[in-house]
């Protein structure tokens, strides 16, 4: 089987990542490794992991420490840490997300058996954080209109691009390893100055169109910013920053 690893930048998720690891443990492709990326937490996120994969037996698991800010930087820094180590496949989801249990099957059956080098999952809002169910389908609907959105918006329709835009939220998407390093990967940049997922996806649309959505491929993400900002403005914030808060980080 061709190499798997899982990529999660990590800020301040001591308190709430464990059900990540829970979901992350409860693969049913357990050949994967997972590199976690400490970006600058100041509490005990790296000991909760650490703690969480030894009484696991979880060898496999890596926790790394990024100093730049922003989950560009982290993601990017898990990510070559994998290549670097062997993996062919990558996939990436955060830390406050919980990963359907046959997420990494999926992952590896589109990038292998499907042919394809970029793949962007569906992201469902998590079921367990008090969202009521209408908010949720507003935004399970607002996803897809922003999505329709972004295949008309002008940024993402210029000369050289091989393929129609494709939304792939950094929390759900997996891609080849070749096409990682010739894409330039994650920005390294700040949450606040660019979505660095929408970056990559348009820099691997001037190299190949052998990418897909798939539904299969499925995250349940957390709905704090909505909880926090409330729905329009989470959807402005996804809109090229239009609502800028003080503080982006969420917790």
């Amino acid at each position: 089987m061709s190499a798997l690893a899982v990529g999660v930048p990590v800020f301040n998720e001591a308190g709430g990542i464990r059900p990540t690891l829970e979901a992350l443990a409860a693969q049913t492709d357990t050949d994967f490794d997972v590199y976690f990326v400490d970006n600058g937490s100041t509490d005990a996120s790296a000991a909760v992991i650490e703690d969480f994969a030894r009484e696991h037996g979880l060898a496999r698991w890596h926790v790394l420490t990024e100093a730049v800010k922003g989950t560009g930087a982290a993601a990017d820094t898990a990510l070559r840490a994998a290549i670097a180590d062997g993996a062919t496949l990558l996939a990436r989801t955060d830390a406050d997300c919980l990963p359907r249990a046959d997420w990494i099957a999926k992952v590896r059956a589109a990038l292998t058996t499907d042919g394809l080098r970029l793949v962007g999952g569906e992201l469902v809002p998590r079921l367990d954080e008090g969202l009521p169910w209408r908010t949720r389908a507003l935004l399970r609907g607002a996803v897809y209109l922003a999505e329709a959105f972004g295949r008309i918006r002008p940024g993402n329709r210029a000369d050289g691009y091989l393929g129609p835009y494709m939304m792939a939220a950094g929390c759900n998407m997996a891609i080849t390893a070749e096409l990682y390093e010739a894409a330039g990967g994650f920005p390294r940049t700040k949450i606040e100055d660019l979505h660095e997922d929408r970056a990559l996806v348009n820099a691997v649309r001037r190299i190949t169109g052998d990418y897909a959505r798939r539904r299969d491929v499925v995250v349940y993400g957390s709905s704090r910013r909505v909880e926090a900002w409330g729905l329009r403005n989470t959807l402005l914030w996804y809109k090229d920053h239009a609502y800028r808060p003080e503080h982006v980080d969420i917790r």
